[in-house]
């Protein structure tokens, strides 16, 4: 439920954004290009804030707990922006809503992670993403439907108003999971993290040796250094910046500036918005497939090896969309030749990135720290994500779609990037990964 709100309430914003450019008579906000981002980005400004202190709030109160006020910040946030009256309530009430976002996105691929196998914690941390995805595809459903069924220029506060069921659902979901047995072991409750996998674990046996693992580490964690002496070890350091470094490899592909702006780029084309709201349906559907086929994959394939081929695929996505919009005269065959190039760009990217991607944030940081570092490295990928929000339209007035070059050309130091400096983490506990981390690096 934490995934599906994270993928409705950045998914929404697209179907929400053609009416809210309506001046305010009619039933609009009367946004420009300046404001249309302002609106994006604030949410996503909030998401850095809400994943950096959510790292810090789930290690100290627990995942579980943090869930849960998390959740009570979806349902104020998703019925705030719909009542909102001005530019200004709209940004505020997004950048709420942007804190429980990325409080989720930090805390729920972390949570699931502590509470599977690791024979299990790929594909389980994966639905996490396959949860986004349908929650983006939820969100690009009912914007279509609405405004065909209903044909009200206010139709898009309906819209965000529905952003708060799963946040309800969140709210009731976290009084039927246990507690994490790793955050418990760490707090040296030995008893409670043994009796959460003896719930979890297919027999006592798996149980046992997992408990077992955990009370050792929790006792090495002992002579461990102080979590601030930590921090400015070497390994610690340089897998933060490799975090943060994923981080801008998942959000420069340029994955967002279709999620949010698809409509935009579509009726740029000559496509009706109608006709492009109902487009942009098969940006979720190729999404949720995708996802689908990731988890499939990233129980059988390297991560650096999914991540790579991806990106690939994206480069070649991101110069063909760029050259049919530029060389192609605005006719439906543009419309669906552009269509098609943002489809095969999303195929790979959810199959083969943006799993990876948060797969690697519940796996990369050692235990003591893990909560704090996933919300930093998080915090930074909404940055970056922010960014791109922002910019993308005020890009595509200067520069026009030639932007869609300048996302290849980053995309290529993407590549480069995981090649040289990602270190391989499938087939490890999270024990043993934090033990190859310190050793390699």
């Amino acid at each position: 439920m934490g995934a599906l709100a994270f993928g409705y309430d950045t998914g929404i914003i697209a179907g929400a954004l053609p009416f809210m450019t309506l001046p305010a008579e009619q039933g609009g906000l009367g946004l420009n290009p300046v404001t249309e981002g302002l609106i994006t980005a604030s949410l996503i400004v909030g998401a850095a804030i809400g994943s950096l202190a959510s790292g810090y709030l789930s290690d100290r109160f627990g995942r579980r707990t943090t869930l849960r006020t998390l959740a009570v910040l979806f349902v104020l946030g998703a019925l705030g922006t719909a009542v909102a009256p001005s530019v200004t309530v709209m940004v505020a009430m997004r950048f709420v809503l942007g804190i429980a976002v990325g409080g989720g996105s930090a805390t729920v691929p972390v949570f699931i992670a502590e509470i599977a196998g690791p024979k299990r914690r790929g594909r389980l941390v994966s639905r996490n993403e396959l949860m986004i995805v349908s929650g983006q595809l939820m969100a690009y459903v009912l914007s279509a439907v609405l405004a065909y069924a209903l044909q009200r220029n206010d139709i898009w506060r309906y819209m965000l108003a529905i952003a708060a069921v799963p946040g309800a659902l969140l709210f009731i979901g976290t009084f039927f999971v246990p507690s994490s047995p790793h955050w418990l072991a760490a707090k040296g409750r030995i008893k409670d993290a043994k009796a959460v996998l003896e719930r979890l674990r297919d027999t006592p046996e798996q149980a046992e040796k997992e408990a077992n693992e955990l009370h050792e580490h929790a006792k090495a964690a002992k002579h461990h250094p102080p979590v601030g002496e930590l921090l400015h070890q070497g390994w610690v350091v340089k897998l933060l910046l490799i975090g943060v470094g994923l981080g801008f490899v998942i959000q420069f592909t340029g994955v967002n500036a279709f999620m949010y702006y698809t409509p935009i780029i579509l009726k740029s084309t000559g496509m009706g918005t109608h006709a492009a709201l109902a487009a942009t349906i098969g940006n979720g559907v190729v999404s949720v497939l995708a996802t689908l086929l990731g988890i499939w994959a990233i129980g059988r394939v390297g991560r650096r090896t999914l991540l790579m081929g991806g990106l690939s695929v994206v480069i070649v996505a991101q110069l063909a969309l760029g050259s049919v919009l530029l060389l192609l005269p605005n006719d439906l065959t543009q419309s669906y030749l552009a269509l098609a190039c943002i489809l095969v760009f999303l195929l790979f990217m959810q199959m083969c990135i943006s799993p990876v991607y948060w797969l690697l944030m519940s796996e990369l940081f050692p235990n003591q720290v893990r909560g704090l570092l996933t919300g930093v490295a998080v915090s930074m990928q909404w940055l970056f994500n922010a960014l791109v929000a922002f910019a993308f339209p005020i890009a595509l007035q200067w520069f026009g779609n030639a932007t869609f070059y300048g996302f290849a050309a980053l995309n290529v130091a993407s590549l480069l990037f995981v090649c040289f400096c990602l270190p391989e983490t499938r087939g490890k506990s999270l024990e043993q990964i934090e033990k190859y981390m310190k050793k390699e690096l």
